[in-house]
């Protein structure tokens, strides 16, 4: 069951393509908000709503130093779908 629920939030992350975008600038490394929201044709609270929602799906991290907060891709957050595709 909680292992559904860890399946169910991974995939409705990824099906918002402003949420897949952000997971591709976050390869090249850990990023700022600010950063992330730069290139974005949306405000920065609207990006914050979709960190949030990686957030939850165990997609992301964050990490605050000061005022800012960085983020970073947690590969162990995509295993449950991993696994739900290799079966």
């Amino acid at each position: 069951m909680v292992e559904d629920q860890l399946l169910d939030r991974a995939y409705a992350a990824l099906a918002d393509p402003t949420r897949r975008a952000l997971l591709v600038a976050l390869r090249a490394g850990d990023a700022r908000i600010t950063d992330l929201a730069a290139p974005l044709p949306m405000t920065f609270a609207g990006v914050s709503r979709h960190v949030g929602v990686l957030e939850s799906a165990g997609l992301i991290q964050r990490v605050v130093r000061g005022r800012e907060h960085w983020l970073s891709i947690r590969p162990e957050g995509f295993a449950a779908a991993e696994d739900w595709i290799s079966e």
